[in-house]
């Protein structure tokens, strides 16, 4: 597989109101995400609440994605687990549905050593052929990836072809950078850290920003890319409000209330999330009007 570089997008889940997949609603999403320039998606993550899926509404999120996407960016599926087994079940299913790649989240809540975090990767390369993203988030899983696990990751498990670091720890990303193999991606998990993270040689984001702002967000990255930071920084100061809105509660609440504000999604959720608050939504509501995305 080519190496992962760019805007890949954390994909929002459309839900109907009745609580089943939009799918009409997720083939638009996709659809405004490709003409707009995206390099990448990723549906079935945290942001796509891929939680509370079952196997058959997750087989279908994915597979409507790389219908609509038709080979033209990578689709890196959500496939993580805190169970090794489910991990490789969900994986083979995103297979199935023709995903491209896989991204990995490391356990939660059982945090295992280093050498149980190498056996679980391990074993879900054995069991599906398809390049893995890891992917670092310790507030959400409480176990943070440092720089030498991740290497010892890397260099220990076929398969594995980037990084999804959403530690907030600039330097441990710096560290991976330096001494990852060459075809091996470091991408941001977190949009405010993007920038930095260009410019000390890493190669993209998967981005929840890009949901609403896709082409401003790929610009962005790609200026990064060929050393124009002077144009980098001008779109990483116009997203930045918004990039910081996106969390002012849980993700991925402010991002699907946006997308609800801008005409392209329902605004549900499923249990236990449930709707901003509105002194919130107020907020997140001013910054769309003056960024004129609604």
């Amino acid at each position: 597989m080519k190496k992962l570089t760019g805007a890949i997008t954390a994909l929002a889940t459309p839900f109907k109101r009745d609580g089943s997949i939009d799918v009409e609603a997720l083939r638009k999403l996709v659809k405004f995400q490709l003409s707009e320039g995206i390099n990448g998606l990723v549906p079935c993550g945290s942001t796509g609440e891929a939680a509370t899926m079952n196997s058959e509404e997750y087989q279908l999120v994915v597979k409507t994605v790389v219908e609509e996407v038709r080979g033209r960016v990578p689709v890196i599926a959500g496939a993580g687990s805190n169970d090794t087994l489910k991990a490789v079940h969900f994986s083979l299913l995103a297979k199935q549905a023709g995903a491209n790649a896989l991204l990995h989240v490391t356990p939660y809540y059982n945090k295992p050593t280093i050498n149980g975090l190498i056996a679980h990767y391990k074993a879900i390369a054995k069991a599906v052929d398809l390049p893995i993203v890891v992917y670092n988030v310790p507030g959400r899983t409480g176990l943070n990836l440092t720089s030498d696990m991740t290497l010892k990751i890397a260099n220990a498990v076929d398969h594995i072809i980037g990084v999804k670091e959403a530690s907030g720890n600039l330097g441990q990303m710096m560290e991976i950078v330096k001494k990852a193999p060459s075809n091996f991606s470091v991408l941001s998990g977190d949009d405010l850290f993007t920038l930095p993270l260009l410019s000390v040689g890493g190669h993209g984001c998967i981005s929840v920003v890009s949901n609403e702002v896709p082409r401003d967000f790929a610009k962005l990255i790609q200026y990064g890319l060929n050393g124009d930071f002077a144009k980098a920084k001008v779109l990483h100061y116009k997203l930045m409000e918004l990039m910081n809105a996106n969390f002012i509660e849980t993700n991925p609440l402010p991002v699907k209330t946006a997308l609800s504000l801008m005409g392209k999604i329902e605004e549900v959720f499923r249990l236990p999330l449930v709707p901003m608050e509105e002194k919130n939504k107020l907020v997140l509501k001013d910054i769309l009007k003056r960024m004129e995305l609604i």
